[in-house]
């Protein structure tokens, strides 16, 4: 494994890139990783300095692809002044009037999270890579953290159905993770989560929901894309996607990305 500098204003930070690795997202492809070594104790501002040059955080790491051939991680985020649900989000938010959310450190995490978080995992990612769940696997990716971290949960009287594990950042959250009650699915409790950490986030004075990655040629992760309009790290600038994409402008933007040169791809569609 070798140390990285990645070129923007944290160099006095110290970083290492994996060797190649099976992709996540795509099929047949290989990813690569900069970290930022965990021994660094990073605080709010400078966890938002790194969300806006790109990078993530996953339990005590803190990360950014950096893939040969490919360009499709791209981090997105919500400018919550400018978001207007379309009629499908609409719908989630109307459906989920009944319950009332709370907010929580995840240093107070308990049984009842995790319970919540091991139904789901089993329910609908027994094909992924965290499955089985594990309290250790939970404490790991959701509970410890290197900055300030909180639950937005939900409830349905006294029960417990969703969380979204949410960090602090200087100008928005990032959305880390959500999980729910597969029970509730019919509520369509992911959309609705994404809906209310906008609200939150609206509501404490904040600019933006950090999405994480959005990967036009993962079907998967194109849900992102229908939160508009949706800012796009493009080639280390912030680009505003102003409508939802069809098919094949999806495809189209992806394709794209299959290098590690910008590609001169400069359609009308994001500004």
């Amino acid at each position: 494994m070798n140390s990285y500098e990645p070129k923007s204003l944290l160099n006095e930070l110290q970083y290492y890139i994996t060797p190649p690795h099976d992709c996540s997202y795509l099929e047949n492809k290989s990813s690569r990783m900069v970290f930022l070594d965990p021994a660094h104790k990073i605080d709010v501002v400078t966890l938002s300095e790194l969300s806006r040059v790109g990078f993530r955080r996953s339990g005590d790491f803190t990360y950014r692809p950096e893939c040969h051939l490919c360009r499709q991680c791209l981090s997105s985020r919500v400018p919550v002044a400018e978001f207007i649900m379309n009629s499908s989000q609409k719908k989630a938010y109307k459906k989920n009037q009944d319950l009332r959310y709370t907010i929580t450190s995840t240093v107070y995490a308990n049984d009842q999270h995790y319970e919540l978080y091991e139904r789901y995992i089993i329910a609908r990612h027994s094909d992924g890579d965290m499955y089985p769940p594990s309290r250790e696997q939970f404490d790991k990716f959701l509970v410890q953290s290197c900055t300030d971290s909180f639950f937005i949960e939900f409830w349905l009287d006294q029960k417990l159905i969703a969380v979204s594990t949410c960090d602090q950042l200087d100008d928005g959250i990032s959305a880390v993770y959500t999980f729910f009650d597969p029970e509730e699915s019919h509520r369509s409790l992911g959309t609705f989560a994404v809906l209310q950490q906008i609200e939150y986030a609206k509501q404490i004075g904040l600019q933006y929901v950090y999405l994480g990655y959005w990967v036009p040629h993962s079907k998967k992760m194109n849900y992102k894309s229908q939160y508009i309009p949706l800012e796009l790290l493009l080639d280390g600038q912030w680009r505003k996607l102003n409508k939802i994409l069809t098919e094949d402008e999806i495809n189209q933007l992806g394709n794209s990305l299959m290098t590690t040169l910008p590609s001169g791809w400069n359609s009308p569609i994001i500004k």
